[in-house]
């Protein structure tokens, strides 16, 4: 029998409501009454910094969406990296990947390599300079299906054209997606260069899907 979700806490955002659930062993976020993640599987989150990872060094790498905080770990068990800066829009996931789900994810944000930064993705790296090796885009469940609408301007040809801007000569980007985006590919195709799709399986349904592409 499946287990009885049970509410942590539940907090209001600018954004709607946000809830941490566990379910058994599981955590679980839900945004708005919408599943976001959950600390069951991780796979595809471990796979995603690991494309982006490939062909090191990779020194210095930035993550979008913090999560359950599975990419952060992984990309912190690369010794080359140097230094991980990650931006999430959301205070209390920041929290708790500092509380309830530390034990999972092996106490990333508590690494000295990591640093957390709380604000909007978009509004944080058009105001930015800094130039990474890595970058991976985890804040949707694909650009077919965003959190909000406002997360639609981060799969635009201009957002695309910032982050290339922001990748070192060589550098990777990786996006996770939980569907095809087969008009989104070919938009990313033609600012970045030729994509890689990586396929992730999935307990039920169609496979996770992370698309990479070269600075």
């Amino acid at each position: 029998m499946t287990d009885e979700a049970v509410v942590l806490e539940r907090v209001q955002s600018p954004r709607g409501e946000l809830a941490l659930r566990r379910r058994g062993d599981t955590y679980e976020i839900i945004s708005n009454g919408v599943f976001l993640m959950d600390t069951s599987d991780g796979r595809s989150e471990r796979l995603l910094a690991q494309v982006a990872l490939a062909n090191p060094p990779r020194r210095t790498v930035l993550i979008a969406g913090l999560g359950v905080g599975f990419t952060l770990a992984e990309v912190l068990k690369c010794a080359d990296v140097e230094t991980v800066t990650v931006v999430e829009i959301e205070e209390d996931i920041a929290r708790w990947n500092g509380g309830p789900l530390a034990p999972g994810n092996g106490h990333a944000v508590e690494d000295p390599r990591a640093t957390v930064v709380v604000a909007d993705f978009v509004e944080w790296i058009e105001g930015t300079s800094q130039r990474f090796d890595a970058i991976c885009l985890d804040v949707d469940n694909g650009p077919d299906w965003t959190v909000t609408e406002d997360n639609r301007r981060l799969y635009t040809t201009q957002h695309l054209k910032t982050l290339r801007t922001r990748l070192t000569e060589g550098g990777r980007l990786a996006i996770w997606s939980a569907a095809p985006a087969p008009d989104f590919v070919q938009r990313l195709e033609a600012v970045v260069g030729e994509v890689q799709t990586y396929e992730s399986p999935t307990v039920t349904g169609p496979p996770d899907l992370i698309w990479v592409v070269h600075a």
